[in-house]
């Protein structure tokens, strides 16, 4: 007999653009987990996927990072056992987080830290992800501590959610870190995470690196849209430098001037591995090393806001307000 569950889905209505629905529960592929959620976090991710289901009239279970209790267990999965308390991202194109439960591959996902709370928990695995697999698989650093000493990166948006975990991982791997933030609020947060300096990225913000001794830089990640701020990374990038970004541009790009300095352009998706089957199990080691430095006080939960209920109403709230960048760090929904 097929089960079912509460879940919030897209509609087709654009005034309406969520409900909660009684859905089957998923049926489990060979390598799945299937988890009962506890919290959900949210991200800008969310809302672009629902302004492309409700404009396509799919019906579609939203939600990406979440945390929760391993309930069953697919035929060849051996990772994890029921009662285990697991956080990871996802993947696309599956049913989603927004849900009673879940059914996630189980390379995806690692145990969660035991000293956070299920928000503190689920705030950090697409985030961490995409700021791990910048620094490790894009820019080629060893994500070891210390291993990056005397190193400089410089972290465009850094108070946004990747930010928030990169400026940590950074200052954990030993490197000298200067994030940009434009307001009052954000400067004193990227500051509370350990970034070295500050420039303000409204501002000529090349002029400023020059003012705090940087001609160039290694590494730039830019964790906003990438058009305004491609003409400056390309000024301040060193040679054989790496820019990294992380939101799809919309207009063209000179990316003609970093030619001459050999240095890279490089995107970082983090669903890119999933979706593509592409060794997918790193990410659950890059989990496993984060909730080990979330254990011993390394690394901490970026979480700023907390909603309870999962309600069509907070899953709207939360993306409408997260897509807006009205939010540092990250926002979880407790069920």
């Amino acid at each position: 007999m097929t089960e079912f569950m509460d879940a919030v889905v897209t509609t087709a209505n654009e005034n309406e653009p969520l409900a909660v629905m009684n859905i089957p529960v998923p049926e489990l592929d060979e390598k799945d987990v299937l988890v009962k959620v506890a919290a959900v976090a949210v991200n800008p991710v969310d809302a672009k996927q629902r302004g492309a289901a409700v404009a396509s009239n799919a019906t579609r279970v939203l939600g990406f990072d979440a945390v929760g209790e391993v309930v069953a267990v697919g035929e060849k999965a051996t990772k994890f056992k029921t009662g285990d308390r697991i956080f990871y991202a996802g993947q696309l194109g599956r049913v989603g987080s927004n849900a009673t439960f879940q059914a996630v591959n189980e390379d995806l996902a690692a145990l969660a830290p035991e000293k956070m709370s299920d928000a503190e928990a689920a705030a950090l695995p697409l985030t961490f992800l995409t700021a791990y697999e910048l620094l490790a698989d894009k820019f080629g650093l060893d994500v070891a501590e210390n291993a990056a000493s005397g190193k400089a990166l410089l972290i465009i948006n850094g108070a946004g959610g990747v930010g928030s975990i990169m400026i940590q991982l950074a200052k954990w791997m030993g490197m000298t870190v200067i994030a940009s933030a434009s307001r009052e609020e954000t400067v004193a947060w990227v500051k509370s995470l350990g970034a070295d300096h500050v420039i303000n990225h409204r501002d000529d913000y090349v002029a400023e690196m020059h003012m705090l001794g940087f001609d160039t830089v290694p590494y730039i990640a830019i964790l906003h849209a990438p058009e305004p701020h491609f003409e400056q990374a390309a000024e301040l990038i060193g040679a054989f430098g790496h820019i990294g970004a992380i939101v799809e541009s919309v207009d063209p790009m000179p990316v003609g001037l970093i030619k001459n300095k050999a240095a890279s352009l490089d995107w970082e998706f983090m669903f890119a591995k999933a979706n593509y089957k592409v060794d997918m199990a790193s990410q659950g080691d890059a989990l496993a090393l984060a909730a080990r430095l979330a254990d011993k006080g390394s690394l901490r939960s970026t979480l700023t806001e907390t909603l309870t209920g999962m309600t069509a109403e907070n899953v709207l709230a939360a993306q409408e307000k997260v897509s807006a960048g009205a939010v540092n760090g990250k926002l979880a929904i407790v069920f």
